[in-house]
């Protein structure tokens, strides 16, 4: 692969970890064995400054591992990795000053403090002008509804909040580059949203290169045009999401809440009709049944006051991934 100074290229990279086994006896030392993990196997690709791309995969499959070699927090078994020119690993401080990161499940603030006191210190952190970092924290704290919030340290905030003062704190210095693993986690329908907007913005406005750990299909298909899957360290796919999703989103299920009971007489072959807390869920294969007929069905049924279409889950779609590679 060819590189240039903006972009990710990721080539032959690996990561081989080593685990220890239980042994034998009380204290389980004796006949201890080294096991190798492998958590990332010859992973190649090209990511072009200014690009939003998800990445996706079961539990396990290396996400993480990847993110970390990226960022340069783990060093690779094998392969190379450059961003921006830079090589994570070796020249880690002038690569973390051009990079953002958002974890939902670890912080960057400080628990005990205000969030403004966390700003201010990643500014004398990152070296940012008080100008140029005031200006930046009135755009974010307006775009993130966090205004209100800013002399509330992050103990007391909600899990939306403190995602979105994550995010915020994360974007302050401008990154280049911006790496989120599973940064929609346990949030409700509206901190989801905000967060989807402002990482929208940021890409349309600054040109900021995004990649995206997600186990949320909503993520993926408000975000991303491309998407890679991992599959037990591997790169199975590389390529467009509406490509991914034809190929192998092979379910839909349509969720519809009626006024009264509904009459849906006998179904087709290949429709399956169950109830789940007061709506009516059917489900079917859009590949055998075209969508069109199911909408018929659900209309002549009776008074609708509510449909949505549900698209196959991530997990389940990889699961078909897996199956026809025989992983």
């Amino acid at each position: 692969m060819t590189q240039t100074a903006a972009a990710m290229t990721a080539e032959h990279l690996s990561k081989t970890y080593i685990r220890r086994t239980r042994g034998r006896g009380i204290l389980g030392l004796t006949g201890r064995e080294a096991v190798q993990v492998k958590a990332l196997q010859d992973v190649s690709f090209r990511m072009e400054a200014g690009e939003i791309v998800g990445l996706i995969g079961p539990n396990g499959a290396g996400k993480s591992t990847m993110v970390k070699l990226l960022t340069g927090i783990l060093t690779p078994t094998g392969g190379s990795c450059t961003v921006d020119g830079l090589i994570p690993w070796k020249d880690r401080r002038a690569h973390v000053r051009r990079l953002g990161t958002v974890f939902g499940q670890r912080t960057q603030l400080w628990w005990d403090v205000p969030i403004r006191d966390s700003y201010a210190l990643l500014r004398d952190i990152y070296a940012l002008r008080e100008d140029r970092w005031r200006r930046r924290l009135g755009e974010l704290t307006d775009a993130l509804d966090l205004g209100e919030l800013l002399d509330a340290p992050l103990r007391q905030l909600s899990l939306g909040q403190r995602m979105r003062a994550e995010l915020c704190g994360s974007l302050l210095h401008e990154p280049a580059w911006l790496f989120l693993d599973e940064p929609t986690i346990g949030l409700d329908a509206v901190s989801k949203l905000k967060l989807r907007d402002v990482l929208r913005e940021e890409n349309r406005t600054r040109g900021t290169g995004i990649l995206l750990t997600t186990h949320d299909m909503d993520d993926m298909l408000a975000l991303c045009r491309r998407v890679m899957v991992l599959g037990h360290g591997r790169l199975l796919y590389d390529g467009g999401l509406q490509e991914l999703l034809q190929r192998y989103d092979r379910e839909h299920t349509l969720r519809c809440v009626f006024s009264g009971t509904p009459r849906f007489g006998s179904l087709p072959q290949g429709v399956a009709l169950r109830q789940e807390e007061g709506a009516w869920l059917l489900t079917f294969l859009p590949g055998q049944i075209p969508v069109r007929e199911v909408l018929q069905l659900v209309l002549a049924a009776g008074e609708l006051r509510e449909m949505t279409l549900r698209e196959m889950n991530v997990d389940r779609m990889i699961a078909g991934m897996y199956a026809e590679m025989s992983l």
